[in-house]
């Protein structure tokens, strides 16, 4: 109901969708193009009831929620100016010139969502099938217009490329590395991290490094730290835990936890992940990966275990709840020991017997109470 409240002819699916449905993997986000203005496409879906939100109306986009889906429709659009990081648009009725302002022939495939028509302006079915990422026209001229697009190169050839990235694209990137300088922190840390949770980045990692294209923002990351990330890998293969980004890049950095705090602040991750990070790339390591997950919390002992190429000590914890410890201050009270801070040194001691003794409920744990408190007497 949503298109065809739009109009015949007025709307056609755009950009990831069509290319991951071309690819038979699933389409996370649903974006349509139309050359009606989003106050027209507002106008429309109200008139039949569509919820719409106008999210980015300046730059052409509204929401439109229909049935518990959520689509995003922008208006075709032309770039009037750019500066690197942001830009000027006009609207316009012309397909093709909304294509030619993508980033890449594989986002700019159109799809009719009635006919199933293909509109292919830049051959990137040829590209898509030859699993090549390659710039629209001149890919100086694209970097040009949003230094963003270094990364995203580099994170689709990681996803959909095959061997060596496009020479064009490639050579364009290590050129103008130095302009990522020019982008906000957030915006890099977001897509680095995209790039390193795909499933096997270590091959398109290795070539940034070797032409340097992270210099200017992580001079830390060197060639000599790639076998790690590809152990990772490995390890989470192994385990069947999912990639996660921020583990990766803590493979990428040197193993000094202050070092990892001063990188994941220039990288404005937020507070969580600036102390995940610095954990992560600690030496310290408790074998007994239970205990670990206890003492610095799950995430981070799959982190450090992952790291360590302990697949299955990972893999043990991955799942498990941590218990709390069945007791506190006010029994040790109750059962003689005078309030102060012997209560906290006791609950210590009990702890960590706990723990070592691999968490004992009942009989076990008060076996544990009664020998400590007999040794503090």
């Amino acid at each position: 109901m949503l298109l065809q409240a739009l109009g015949p002819g007025q709307a056609r699916f755009v950009g990831g969708a069509v290319r991951d449905s071309l690819l038979g993997l699933e389409a996370k986000d649903l974006d349509v193009a139309t050359p009606l203005s989003p106050y027209e496409v507002m106008r429309a879906l109200g008139a039949v009831g569509i919820k719409v939100v106008p999210t980015g109306i300046t730059h052409g986009t509204v929401t439109a929620i229909s049935d518990g889906q959520v689509v995003e429709i922008t208006t075709l659009r032309s770039d009037v100016t750019t500066d690197g990081r942001r830009a000027t648009v006009a609207f316009t009725d012309d397909w093709q010139q909304d294509a030619a302002r993508r980033d890449f022939t594989i986002n700019a495939l159109f799809a009719d969502p009635q006919t199933g028509e293909l509109f292919d302006y830049f051959d990137g079915l040829a590209d898509l099938r030859d699993h090549r990422v390659r710039f629209i026209g001149d890919p100086l001229t694209r970097i040009a217009e949003d230094h963003l697009r270094i990364l995203r190169f580099f994170r689709f050839h990681a996803r959909f490329g095959k061997g060596q990235p496009d020479e064009a694209g490639l050579r364009a990137c290590v050129l103008r590395a130095n302009d990522l300088m020019a982008l906000s922190r957030e915006r890099i840390a977001d897509e680095l991290l995209k790039l390193l949770a795909h499933p096997d980045p270590a091959a398109t990692v290795s070539i940034m490094v070797e032409h340097g294209v992270l210099a200017s923002v992580l001079p830390e990351i060197e060639q000599s730290a790639l076998p790690r990330l590809e152990r990772l890998v490995q390890a989470e293969q192994q385990s069947g835990i999912v990639p996660d980004g921020l583990r990766r890049l803590a493979s990428l950095i040197p193993c000094d936890p202050a070092l990892a705090e001063k990188i994941a602040a220039r990288l404005k991750l937020s507070n969580r992940d600036r102390k995940r990070l610095a954990s992560a790339v600690q030496a310290e390591l408790d074998l007994n990966p239970r205990a670990l997950s206890y003492r610095i919390g799950t995430e981070s002992a799959i982190d450090r275990l992952l790291l360590a190429g302990l697949a299955e000590q990972a893999a043990s914890v991955a799942h498990w709840d941590p218990p709390r410890l069945p007791i506190g201050g006010g029994v040790l009270i109750h059962k003689g020991l005078a309030p102060g801070p012997a209560v906290a040194k006791t609950l210590k001691i009990i702890e960590h017997q706990w723990v070592e003794r691999g968490f004992p409920q009942g009989p076990e744990f008060d076996a544990i109470v009664s020998e400590v408190l007999a040794a503090e007497a």
